[in-house]
């Protein structure tokens, strides 16, 4: 066993006793404060857009300024963003195959999501995962011609693939980037639920095509050239493959366990119209506060600490209740948000310059920070880290802490030395199948090369924690139980303020940028993102 220095050893038990002898109190009160206002009934759960929403800007603009970072918005604080909200019309929409026609929405759900409007005829293959990622050995485009082709795909991954790489290569725009590289022009898409996902009941009736928000902007487009986008469901997938002399159920039972998938095209001709409907645009602002780093050099470049502000809004009523306050998410998030600012204003200024983001429209499919990332307010290659928080969850008293990303760069170290310093255990990600590390705002910096951890209160399988945890994602997540009137422990999420403070002080100060370790997957985003 290595030998902890004396000085070291010291540190660290002079850190446990003060977190041990701290009265917390103050720090936990001012915490819930945040949490209070932002999940109050009267911003009326703080969907992007709404006036609810822009209460929640002004809350956030606010504090920012009273503890005193400059505006760093490209209007004030502000960073506007401007969407528009997009459904199928699903009158005038239609797919077939030659003279079989699917039900829509029964069998297949159309996507509003699509480059231009209008009929695609065009053949149509199935290519197993549709993933190309050579190093991992995992290939399913190479040598296939894809030519003005739409591409069927089961949407889960070989079992070799492990990590977060596994979520990170199925997102939508990763897959659609080496499909459309080799020619293809559409995708269909069968996604397995992910095991044990609770469904969401604001997004109401699952059973009609869900609406998406695209960026009013063209040139922000995140799948080009996608003519034909479509979900089967199971009904539709069997009647699919059957038409090609397939089983389904045998196609999803080796998908589902992770084995090679065959390769075939389908017999005929694929008729699809996509027809789309617009709705008035809407705007939803990012909030950007800037502590300006001290060294004349680094303060020029800029640590990212951030989480998203929106909710969902009202939605469909569980047990007469409509409003979805989001407490846990993200109010929390936002509220570690502004007093991590307080407590590093309050200190001595960090080398690097820290923007703190509360984001718009992560709800929608993390548009705000997908805005940022692409167009950030300070030149993107400055931009050393972001350090993200999602519905972190205190639930429970902080003793472990799940970091999402911990083996991907070395901001993973920096995460371990000060979790040492705090007596607290970091963990690798425990459910890996429910691909958080990909499911919010970090996944958009990661994309443009930008090392980036997000955080849960950690747990140990079988305890009374890990129960809470999950009961919590079940009765609670995306649903109007997530209010003020649940088990939070404050002090716990004081703690973990704190701990993130000290965190971004050993980033913002340390000689190096973060690095992406050589052989983490991610380290080709950097290149690529270039």
């Amino acid at each position: 066993m290595p030998r902890i220095p004396l000085l070291a050893s010291a540190l660290v038990l002079t850190s446990v006793l003060h977190a041990q002898t701290k009265d917390w109190t103050p720090a936990a009160d001012a915490w819930w404060s945040h949490v209070q206002y932002l999940a109050d009934d009267k911003l009326e759960g703080r969907r992007a857009g709404s006036p609810g929403y822009f209460k929640a800007v002004e809350y956030v603009e606010t504090q920012f300024k009273q503890i005193g970072l400059k505006p760093a918005g490209t209007n004030g604080y502000g960073q506007d963003i401007e969407l528009v909200p997009t459904s199928i019309d699903v009158e005038k929409s239609s797919f077939a195959v030659d003279n079989l026609r699917y039900e829509l929405p029964a069998e297949l759900q159309l996507n509003a999501h699509v480059d231009g409007a209008g009929t695609v005829d065009a053949p149509m293959v199935f290519l197993g995962y549709g993933l190309s990622l050579p190093k991992k050995h995992v290939d399913d485009i190479t040598g296939e011609d894809l030519k003005g082709k739409v591409v069927v795909i089961y949407g889960g991954a070989p079992a070799n693939l492990l990590g977060p790489q596994r979520a990170y290569s199925r997102i939508a725009g990763e897959r659609w980037r080496a499909l459309h590289a080799a020619g293809a022009i559409g995708m269909v898409l069968f996604t397995p639920p992910r095991p044990g996902a609770p469904p969401n009941p604001a997004a109401g009736n699952r059973n009609a095509p869900p609406p998406v928000m695209l960026y009013a902007d063209p040139a922000l487009e995140n799948l080009p050239g996608m003519k034909v986008y479509a979900a089967l469901t199971e009904k539709g997938a069997e009647k699919l493959f059957a038409s090609a002399g397939h089983s389904f159920a045998e196609i999803k039972a080796s998908g589902d366990a992770g084995k090679p998938l065959a390769h075939f095209a389908f017999p005929g001709t694929l008729h699809a119209t996509t027809a789309i409907k617009t709705a008035e645009h809407l705007h939803a602002p990012n909030v950007v506060g800037l502590l300006e780093g001290a060294d004349t050099k680094l303060k020029k470049e800029y640590l990212v600490i951030s989480a998203h502000l929106d909710h969902l809004g009202i939605g469909r009523p569980v047990d007469g209740d409509n409003l979805y306050n989001g407490a846990m998410d993200n109010a929390s998030g936002v509220a570690s948000l502004i007093e991590t600012a307080k407590l590093l204003a309050a200190g001595a200024r960090p080398k690097r310059s820290i923007l703190f983001v509360a984001l718009a429209a992560e709800e929608m499919g993390e548009l705000g920070s997908q805005y940022f990332a692409t167009r950030p307010t300070v030149p993107k290659s400055a931009i050393v880290a972001d350090l993200n928080m999602d519905m972190y969850l205190p639930l429970f008293p902080l003793r472990y802490l799940e970091i999402q990303g911990l083996g991907e760069s070395t901001l993973g170290n920096d995460a371990r030395a000060v979790c040492q310093l705090n007596d607290v255990e970091p963990q690798f990600d425990k459910q890996p199948d429910e691909n958080r590390f990909i499911r919010s705002d970090q996944v958009n910096f990661v994309k443009q090369g930008i090392p980036a951890l997000a955080f849960k209160f950690g747990w140990t399988p079988g305890s009374p924690e890990e129960k809470t945890f999950n009961t919590w994602v079940a009765v609670r997540y995306h649903r109007p139980s997530d209010d003020l009137n649940q088990p939070v422990d404050k002090v716990g999420a004081a703690q973990f303020t704190s701990l993130l403070a000290q965190l971004a002080t050993r980033v913002a100060d340390a000689k190096g940028r973060p690095e992406w370790y050589p052989e983490s997957s991610f380290a080709a985003t950097k290149v690529a993102a270039k």
